[in-house]
């Protein structure tokens, strides 16, 4: 089996660069997702064994529990042997198969191991190498068997390996025991599913052959996220502990559960070989005979065991990264040009900035944006809500109108109370026709209603205005670099939309009251009181029921009745005037002196209402103050709807536009203020930081992807 060179070798070499790139920067810095090979499997499946055979060394801890407790990214890179130790080492893929293992008395130098948190220290003892795991674990973990998604980066250099990135994640458990977390099963479950839910992830499933493989908890959570099984390798461990007469090959068969890349049987060393400290070539070895001997499978060993495992995943891993390395070009491209854009915004790596050009140019900005809102003429409009200017346009032509046209004059005032006001304007003496003082004292009332819903219109108008202020600080960059500045900026804007405030309403206020103090009975839109007398009359007329039969016994019109019998007859009473006002019931008292009757007065109760419906004449009259009314009103409320969003366009909407500028110049452009504004927030400070090293690492990366 030769190893990988050429062009697998540097495609897998390019993306463990990039690995390195990434890790050095957090793995959550990036959304780029790299290709790489996850190990999955319980604690007993046997995953480190599977690694240790391929690297062909010891150097993953061992214990009971938890070992692995953070993700390790193991990096081989297959290089030349000297020639020194040529002869020694026999490359065949997974580790050298002839010869004693390397003591730490006689360290192979062609070997040796990596850690990206320790720059430039070389291991060539890998028992130090097992330390150093555990040291790095606890030291982000502690003792308490806890787990930690931050990963340790491990590079192994070897003539005995073939270049692979594989990712060692701690093994599924059910039950924690000793002082681990409760919820140890969800947090190795939610890390595990990180990792593997990833399209670039090739997914190692360990399963130990001697148990049920339906209940193996590796290719459970694969099929969760890979159902088709396109980029699972199924390993199956301790093929040699399977019950006598039993065998793997109706799996390796994709009989029991098919898996797209197949199944590798392996055979690991025993618990008693790891304590007697047998080599791990001993074990490959025994791992051969075993295949080429046992019944089942020697007629295809040469696809099974370690060797061939390593040369698969070589093999799959090159295929993987050809086929994701133009999407990973095209992801690196646009992450690096989205940092590079937000490094400008906060005002390039090392911060620097002019106060005085800074304050100018995001006073010319924000005001630019302003009128833009405001006017529409932005590009980003919104597809499924209003907003800017069209909110403004929204609350004067369909709040403020729909308010103003919703108003009744005749909700609050009824008949009867419209016959009061008719008596009480006609003084001392009672009205001979319509009284137009009673028109004018209730139309005078209605108009002063029109006050509460403009004045709430300017309101409104205000509030939309805060709100553009508040998207504006939002988007433009320079707010969320200097919060001193958009603190104060906010503070000026604010205080001068409420200076604004005060003409407006007052203007608005100024309309309504110019409206009630003088009405206007010749605008050509409103009925003259003729034309209302005789519309009510006709309404009147319509609803009477028709006159009874003449009599025969009634004189003709003109016609002299000169019996004076007849006049003895007693006359139907008129009502009196204020005839309403009193009970229907009500008799005169009445009196007899000196054998004569004599009337009495009482004197008039201290608060006098009617008593009575309206008679016919109270009727005419209040129906003809109602339509009087009902014209004047709607003349008038078609002019408030017309003009008050006019008056607030002027005083606050366009005064705004117009001199909002000048005003921030004045209160903010001033060289004692500066420095204080551009105070940058430790946020800011730290996030230019961060981005600085994502666009370095971005750069470098792009450069790597270049080469290939």
């Amino acid at each position: 089996m030769s190893t990988g060179t050429g062009l697998g070798l540097e495609i897998v070499s390019t993306i463990n660069k990039l690995q390195d790139v990434f890790s050095a920067v957090g793995s959550s810095a990036s959304q780029i997702d790299l290709p790489q090979i996850c190990v999955l499997g319980s604690q007993s499946s046997g995953k480190s064994s599977v690694l240790e055979n391929i690297v062909g060394r010891d150097f993953l801890p061992r214990g009971a529990g938890i070992v692995t407790r953070r993700p390790l990214v193991l990096q081989l890179i297959n290089r030349p042997a000297t020639a020194a130790a040529a002869g020694a080492a026999a490359p065949n893929g997974a580790a050298a198969m002839n010869g004693a293992e390397k003591t730490d008395k006689h360290a192979n130098q062609d070997e040796w191991g990596e850690f990206l948190h320790l720059p430039g220290e070389k291991f060539y003892d890998f028992n130090k190498i097992r330390d150093e795991i555990v040291r790095d674990t606890e030291a982000k973990t502690g003792r308490n068997a806890g787990i930690s998604p931050q990963p340790i980066n491990l590079r192994i250099f070897s003539p005995n390996v073939l270049t692979l990135t594989l990712v060692d994640l701690p093994g599924l458990t059910k039950v924690p025991v000793g002082d681990q977390p409760r919820d140890i099963e969800k947090q190795i479950r939610d890390m595990l599913m990180k990792y593997i839910s990833k399209p670039a992830c090739i997914i190692l499933a360990v399963s130990a052959a001697n148990q049920d493989l339906a209940n193996s908890e590796g290719l459970k959570m694969a099929r969760e996220v890979d159902p088709e099984g396109t980029r699972t390798i199924g390993v199956l461990t301790k093929v040699d502990l399977m019950d006598a007469g039993t065998d793997v090959v109706d799996i390796l068969a994709g009989r029991i559960i098919p898996m797209r890349l197949g199944y590798v049987p392996v055979v690991n060393r025993g618990q008693r070989d790891i304590e007697t400290n047998r080599p791990i070539s001993y074990a490959l070895e025994k791992e051969r005979e075993f295949f080429e001997n046992h019944p089942s499978y020697r007629g295809k060993a040469q696809y099974c065991g370690t060797p061939f495992l390593a040369h698969k995943l070589n093999t799959i891993l090159k295929l993987h990264i050809k086929n994701t390395l133009p999407d990973i070009k095209t992801r690196i491209t646009q992450q690096l040009q989205r940092f590079t854009a937000e490094l400008q915004s906060l005002g390039g790596p090392m911060g620097d900035h002019n106060s005085a050009n800074v304050v100018l140019n995001v006073i010319t900005e924000f005001t630019s944006e302003f009128k833009t809102v405001i006017d529409g003429n932005t590009n980003d409009l919104s597809l499924s809500e209003l907003s800017g200017g069209a909110r403004i346009s929204f609350v004067f032509h369909e709040l403020f109108n729909n308010g103003i046209k919703n108003i009744d004059p005749f909700d609050q005032v009824k008949d009867g109370d419209i016959r009061a006001i008719l008596y009480n304007s006609s003084g001392l003496t009672p009205a001979l026709f319509v009284g137009t003082a009673a028109f004018e004292v209730i139309v005078k009332q209605q108009i002063m209603r029109l006050e509460e819903p403009s004045l709430k219109c300017c309101q409104l108008v205000y509030d939309e205005l805060i709100r553009i202020l508040g998207q504006l600080l939002a988007k433009i960059p320079a707010f969320r670099r200097f919060p001193p500045l958009k603190e104060r900026f906010n503070a000026v804007v604010v205080n001068f939309f409420k200076s604004s405030m005060q003409p407006t309403t007052k203007l608005v206020s100024d309309m309504v009251a110019m409206q009630t103090c003088y009405v206007n009975t010749t605008h050509p839109d409103f009925i003259s009181g003729h034309k209302a007398l005789a519309i009510v009359q006709d309404r009147l007329n319509a609803s009477r029921p028709p006159p009874p039969a003449a009599d025969p016994k009634k004189l003709a019109p003109g016609q002299i009745n000169n019996n004076r019998d007849l006049d003895v007859d007693a006359k139907k009473e008129e009502p009196s005037f204020f005839g309403s006002f009193f009970s229907p019931k009500a008799k005169a008292a009445t009196a007899k002196k000196n054998g004569a009757t004599v009337s009495t007065m009482e004197a008039p109760p201290a608060v006098i209402k009617p008593q009575a419906a309206l008679n016919e004449r109270e009727t005419m009259e209040t129906e003809v103050i109602k339509l009087l009314i009902h014209s004047y009103f709607n003349i008038v409320k078609r002019e408030m709807i017309d003009l008050v969003p006019k008056a607030i366009s002027l005083t606050l909407v366009s005064y705004s536009t117009k001199n909002l500028q000048t005003e921030l110049l004045q209160e903010l452009y001033k060289p004692e203020v500066l420095d204080e504004l551009l105070k940058e927030s430790e946020h800011i400070v730290q996030r230019r930081k961060e981005v600085t090293t994502m666009v370095t690492a971005l750069n470098k990366a792009e450069e790597i992807v270049a080469s290939v």
